[in-house]
């Protein structure tokens, strides 16, 4: 059985970027061609599709805790995350957009560009402030991993679209063993 779309793709690192290349074909022209390898087929068909991802690093403080609990439900449920003082992790962000390659630069957004925004979105409302309190998109929700990806994601997404490219993922590690991934 052929599975629904056939892909190749190749990674590039540059930098702090990474760049995925993948190629997507539907699978009812792979098995054509399959049948028929003589004849040639229009590969203008095919979309092209450019990952780029941009990884960044901030510090931050939360505490996670239902204010509709007591104090021991809260550490019951959540450990140590609900500590009265808060307490803190040193984030990765990988953003990853996707695209076209613009005709005129290759990109299918500028990676540098991308760094920049990141940082005057998202990293200078949050690196080393308190998620709870001093950040405006997490102000009255949850601030779990879960809910700041998705907070990361709904304050880029304007950005991104208004430059041409599409949001693919937001990945944001709270530790090294822990990540959360964000797809729209």
């Amino acid at each position: 059985m052929i599975s629904a779309r056939v892909a190749a793709a190749s990674n590039i690192s540059i930098g702090k970027s990474k760049v995925r290349f993948f190629c997507e074909r539907p699978a009812s022209l792979v098995t054509f061609a399959a049948k028929f390898h003589h004849v040639k087929h229009d590969v203008s068909r095919f979309k092209i599709m450019v990952y780029l991802t941009r990884v960044e690093h901030f510090n931050a403080a939360h505490k996670l805790s239902n204010p509709a609990w007591d104090a021991e439900k809260n550490r019951e449920v959540f450990g140590k995350c609900a500590n009265e003082n808060w307490h803190g992790h040193n984030y990765e962000l990988h953003l990853t957009v996707k695209g076209e390659p613009n005709s005129e630069t290759g990109f299918v957004f500028n990676a540098k560009t991308l760094g920049t925004l990141i940082k005057d979105v998202i990293i200078e409302q949050a690196d080393h402030k308190n998620l709870n309190i001093d950040v405006p998109f997490m102000k009255g929700k949850f601030t779990s991993a879960e809910n700041f990806a998705i907070g990361i994601w709904n304050e880029m997404s304007p950005h991104v679209e208004g430059a041409g490219a599409q949001m693919h993922c937001v990945k944001l590690y709270e530790t090294p063993k822990i990540y959360v991934e964000y797809y729209g």
